[in-house]
C-alpha cells in the first residue's frame, strides 16, 4: 500500500434538531435556557431553507457527502462524534446544551460508513455514564471503533485501531482539553468512566501522550491524534496549541486532526506532516441561528488526507466545499468553494500553506 486516504471531518452532531427528523426521534425536551423543544431547530432550518421531510430518511443529514465520498474512495472515515446515542440518562447538570440520538437512529451514522468516531468531546456525557455506556455499545455493535472515552481510563485512553493490511494499523487517538468546554469531572479514572482527558494543551502533556504513543505504536503503524480544543469561534490559534501540535509531530504522530471550532481554522504543515488546527462542524441543527454570520458557518468540509503508507509524510491535501440546506449537506456552489479557498489562503499564510480552488471544485493545498 504506498499510499493511505483518511477523510478527516470535524464535529458531528446527530441530537436535538437532527435526532427529530429521523426514523425514531427521541424526547424533544430540552433544558436550554432559550429553547425547551428540540423541534423548535427544525422550524428555524424549514424558516431559512423550506420544508424538511420528517420523518426523514437515516442518510439525510449525510446528502450528497455520501456520493462524493464513494467517487473520492477514502480508506479510512474519522469524525469527531459530539452526541451521545442513549434514550437513558439524566441530563448532565450545570451544562446549557445537551445533545443525543436515539440508539434507533443509528443507521444515521453507519450511513457514512464511519471506521472511528473521537469521543473526548464536551457532549459524550451529556447523559451521564448511561448514555456514555449506551454510546460505546451502540457504535461497535455497528462496527464503528470508538476512541477517547470509555467506562474507565484504560478504555478511554486505549487507540481506535484500523487494520491497513500486513503488520500495519491506523491508530486513532481522541483527546480533550478545558477550552472545549470539557468538564474536569469527565475525566475517566480507573474508577469512572469519562474521557481521555488533558488539563492543558502543554509540553509536559504532550510529551505525556508520545510516551503512552511510543508504547502502543508499531513501527509501521500510522498515527493519528484527534484533539477536542479551543473556543467555537475565532481563527486564532493559541501558541499553546501550535507547540503541542509540533510536539506530537516531533514524537511520531503523523496527523493531528483538530476540532471544536463551528468554523474552520488553519491547516499547517510540520515536518511534513498535517496539522488540521480546526475541521469545523459538518452536520449539526445550527441552521437558522443567526449572529455569527461573518463566519459563514453553514459551509462546511470535508478533508481528504493522502498519506505516504510507509512515512506518514502528506502527499496530497484535498478539501470538499460542501453547504448545509435543510439540514442536509449539499455540494458548494463554485462561489462558495472559492470564499473557502480564499479564506483558508488567508487563514494559512503566516504557516506557509496556501489554497487554490482546482477545476474539480475541490480545495486543494499549495505548500508554501
Amino acid at each position: 500500500m504506498p499510499e493511505v486516504t483518511l477523510l478527516l471531518a470535524g464535529d458531528v452532531m446527530t441530537g436535538r434538531g437532527v435526532d427529530q427528523i429521523l426514523p425514531r426521534p427521541g424526547p424533544p425536551e430540552l433544558w436550554e435556557q432559550a429553547v425547551t423543544d428540540a423541534r423548535r431547530y427544525v422550524e428555524l432550518a424549514e424558516s431559512v431553507a423550506g420544508p424538511v421531510p420528517r420523518p426523514a430518511p437515516p442518510a439525510w443529514p449525510w446528502g450528497e457527502a455520501l456520493r462524493l465520498l464513494d467517487e473520492l474512495r477514502p480508506d479510512v472515515r474519522i469524525v469527531n462524534l459530539e452526541t451521545a446515542v442513549t434514550g437513558r440518562g439524566e441530563p448532565a447538570p450545570g451544562k446549557g446544551i445537551h445533545y443525543r440520538m436515539h440508539p434507533a437512529n443509528l443507521p444515521c451514522l453507519t450511513a457514512a460508513r464511519l471506521d472511528v468516531c473521537a469521543l473526548a468531546n464536551n457532549h459524550v456525557l451529556d447523559f451521564g455514564p448511561e448514555g456514555l455506556a449506551d454510546t460505546l455499545d451502540a457504535l461497535r455493535d455497528a462496527g464503528i471503533r470508538p476512541a477517547g472515552a470509555g467506562r474507565d481510563a484504560a478504555e478511554a485512553w486505549r487507540p481506535a485501531r484500523v487494520p491497513l493490511g500486513g503488520d500495519r494499523s491506523l491508530l486513532v487517538w481522541s483527546v480533550g482539553v478545558p477550552s472545549s468546554g470539557i468538564p474536569p469531572q469527565w475525566a475517566a479514572t480507573d474508577r469512572r468512566p469519562g474521557v481521555a482527558y488533558l488539563p492543558d494543551a502543554s509540553e509536559a502533556t504532550a510529551a505525556a501522550l508520545a510516551e503512552r504513543i511510543g508504547r502502543e505504536a508499531g513501527p509501521a503503524d500510522l498515527v493519528v491524534v484527534s484533539v477536542h480544543w479551543g473556543s467555537n469561534w475565532g481563527y486564532q490559534v493559541p501558541d499553546e496549541h501550535v507547540q503541542f501540535a509540533h510536539r506530537l509531530v516531533e514524537a511520531g504522530a503523523h496527523l493531528v486532526h483538530g476540532h471544536s471550532s463551528h468554523h474552520p481554522r488553519p491547516v499547517e504543515l510540520h515536518r511534513g506532516r498535517l496539522v488540521l488546527y480546526g475541521c469545523g462542524d459538518l452536520i449539526d441543527d445550527y441552521e437558522g441561528i443567526g449572529g455569527q454570520e461573518s463566519y459563514r458557518p453553514e459551509l462546511r468540509l470535508l478533508y481528504l488526507a493522502t498519506l505516504d503508507a510507509e512515512t506518514g509524510d502528506l502527499r496530497r491535501l484535498r478539501l470538499v466545499p460542501l453547504r448545509m440546506r435543510r439540514m442536509r449537506l449539499a455540494p458548494a456552489t463554485p462561489a462558495e468553494g472559492r470564499w473557502l479557498a480564499e479564506l483558508l489562503d488567508g487563514l494559512g499564510a503566516p504557516y506557509r500553506t496556501r489554497f487554490g480552488l482546482g477545476d474539480d471544485g475541490l480545495l486543494m493545498l499549495r505548500r508554501g
